[in-house]
């Protein structure tokens, strides 16, 4: 029996009385085409964990953010490099990642290099925290990709870069 229909917000159809309540989990379902939604749902829930893992060692997704580009850096970045790459990689104004520098700067994490104002290094508790969280961040990654082919994570990845690339071009037009 059929009641009346809501609108489903993401995708315009309608919902029976058979359908999950509102509040259920999603179960595994059968593929469906990539989209807005899907890629969402996808990042938050891979989010959650390690939020938790953030959480535990008092840091947040942005300062783990930060200090990877740090890390990824050799431990040693420009500062206009920093922001740049974070402002494009968590599309948030400049002023908050300055922000999120200072938090990490007041907190021990980043310092900037005496002899070049215009630089910031990792420090040694920068780095075992970047490290501590990459790990353990490292076994929850392992465990929601493993079993899924390397051919499905190459096409997935393919196809999520060309979104991203697709998607900074429409950010950047006029």
């Amino acid at each position: 029996m059929t009641t009346a229909a809501a609108p489903d917000t993401a995708t315009n159809t309608a919902t029976t009385a058979n359908a999950a309540p509102a509040t259920a989990p999603a179960a595994p379902t059968a593929p469906t085409a990539v989209n807005g939604r899907v890629i969402a749902l996808a990042h938050y829930a891979a989010r959650a964990p390690l939020e938790g893992v953030l959480d535990r060692h008092g840091a947040t997704f942005h300062q783990s953010v930060t200090l990877r580009v740090v890390a990824v850096a050799g431990g040693s970045i420009a500062r206009d490099a920093l922001v740049r790459d974070v402002t494009g990689s968590l599309k948030a104004e400049e002023s908050v990642v300055h922000g999120v520098i200072g938090e990490l700067t007041s907190a021990g994490l980043l310092s900037q290099d005496p002899a070049e104002a215009s630089r910031l290094h990792l420090t040694a508790a920068g780095r075992e925290l970047y490290e501590r969280t990459t790990a353990e961040a490292a076994g929850i990654t392992a465990r929601l990709y493993a079993g899924i082919p390397a051919e499905d994570l190459a096409v997935a990845g393919r196809v999520l870069a060309l979104v991203t690339e697709r998607a900074n071009a429409e950010q950047a037009r006029p």
